[in-house]
């Protein structure tokens, strides 16, 4: 795996961190008055078990499809087309409405209810079917997964060693939120309020979360594309002939 890979795929792992279900939620569950330790780790276990086997099937899929195609997506043409995709996602990003929406009245209230039901009930069955939901409705807007995923196929890597990847994908993906449960656990009266306005604005800005999800993958896919096509090198070239190159 190249340098240029890996980097892409933690940039991916990093964008993932922040959507609803890797990281509002956990807050959510993290500035409640009773913090629920264990409750919290299951929640973030279950949502990168959902991924990971997401992820699996995906590539057996991918994996099928690549077999089919022969070289045609390993192509000056496949990747032309991953190009114009990763250039039209990063213009869509633009399009994106990015103000809040106004929230409906009584609505933080049945946020404290479902929070005080999947922490306090007397079964912890309950983070996890909360975990497998966001993880449900978040399968048709994970770009920055499928952007990993498809770049793992694209890449001369073996089948165990793409799995262990997306162990290590997952395990980024989760670790922001484990970083704030520590530091929740260690300096509790420091860090409570900051928490809770952290997920206030995570909530608010949820628009514009999503425009910038979209942006990055669009660019990473691009850059990927085009540096498979050699353009950072055509582009080079062409400087060293232009006047004062």
């Amino acid at each position: 795996m190249t340098g240029e890979l890996l980097l892409s795929l933690t940039g991916l792992a990093l964008v993932d961190s922040l959507s609803v279900g890797t990281l509002l939620i956990p807050l959510f569950f993290l500035v409640a008055p009773r913090l629920r330790e264990g409750r919290l780790l299951l929640y973030l276990a279950t949502i990168a078990g959902f991924y990971l086997v997401v992820g699996v099937v995906l590539l057996l899929g991918a994996g099928v499809a690549v077999t089919a195609l022969g070289d045609a997506l390993d192509s000056t043409a496949g990747y032309g087309i991953q190009l114009a995709l990763g250039v039209g996602l990063l213009l869509g990003s633009f399009l994106i409405p990015t103000k809040p929406r106004e929230s409906l009245d009584g609505r933080p209230g049945r946020l404290t209810r479902w929070r005080e039901r999947a922490l306090e009930g007397p079964r912890a069955t309950g983070v996890v079917v909360v975990a497998l939901a966001a993880g449900v409705l978040e399968v048709a807007t994970m770009l920055p997964y499928l952007g990993a995923v498809g770049l793992l196929t694209a890449a001369p890597v073996e089948p165990l060693a793409r799995v262990a990847i997306l162990v290590g994908y997952c395990a980024v993906m989760v670790l922001p939120a484990l970083v704030l449960l520590v530091v929740r656990v260690v300096a509790r009266a420091l860090v409570e309020a900051p928490l809770a306005r952290l997920a206030a604005w995570l909530e608010r800005s949820s628009g514009e979360t999503t425009a910038w999800i979209v942006g990055i993958v669009g660019f990473l896919l691009a850059r990927d594309a085009a540096f498979r096509l050699g353009l950072f090198d055509a582009l080079g070239r062409l400087g060293d002939v232009l006047p004062g190159g």
